[in-house]
């Protein structure tokens, strides 16, 4: 669990810390929330706890039932499109920006982030979508556009769920060099202020991510079901 802070409140701390176990996977899509273990096991009262999951239900993320019947929200098809959708507009823009407004410092942390990167393979696993999610921070970061910033925050974490979807499926396996060498192209083409450029590789790789994997495997689930 997150250190204590004493600037957050209890609720804080059990909305921050169910939040990260459902986007990484630590609690599976679909399973039924255990309130009272969960309490115990984040050393709070009930009461906290449930007024976190009140949070994360607004959020999409839990699904109540019943007072007692709280669940991880499953993962669907749709939800992936429109995150995917959203991405494809949101992304592209941030890279044209940043290609426009970074500084001496976002290229370093580009740089520094696009040499940490793996292939994001399961052979690679949780280390490499860490690496990639601290890539892409470090170049839409550089937009400086806060509004921006905060949306494409929001976006990766509920888009976590299906890359690590799109991470288990066989070609999840495949060699990525494609990625890579992608991410070194926007690199270049940011610091190189190549905006329009930046902006269309950016799309381009966006359309081919794990979560476009991820739709795909979903609706032949759903199709068969």
């Amino acid at each position: 669990m997150p250190s204590q802070n004493m600037f957050l409140s209890k609720s804080d701390l059990a909305y921050a810390e169910l939040r990260e176990r459902i986007l990484t996977g630590g609690l599976a899509a679909g399973s039924r929330l255990a309130q009272y273990e969960l309490a115990e096991s984040l050393n709070m009262s009930i009461t906290p706890l449930r007024e976190a999951i009140r949070r994360l239900s607004s959020e999409g993320l839990l699904t109540v039932e019943t007072h007692r019947d709280v669940r991880v929200s499953t993962m669907t098809a749709d939800e992936a499109r429109q995150l995917f959708e959203v991405r494809l507009s949101l992304d592209p823009t941030a890279a044209g920006l940043a290609a426009k407004r970074r500084t001496e410092s976002d290229i370093t942390a580009m740089r520094a982030a696009v040499d940490q990167l793996l292939p994001v393979t399961r052979q690679w696993g949780e280390g490499a979508l860490a690496a990639h999610r601290v890539f892409h921070q470090t170049l839409y970061r550089a937009s400086r556009n806060d509004v921006l910033i905060k949306m494409l925050d929001d976006l990766w974490d509920k888009s976590d769920r299906y890359r690590r979807l799109g991470l288990d499926l066989p070609p999840g396996d495949e060699p990525r060099t494609r990625d890579l060498e992608e991410h070194h192209r926007l690199v270049d083409l940011v610091v190189d202020g190549q905006a329009d450029q930046a902006a269309q590789l950016m799309y381009d790789h966006i359309a081919n991510s794990l979560t476009a994997t991820a739709i795909s495997a979903l609706e032949e689930r759903e199709n068969h079901a």
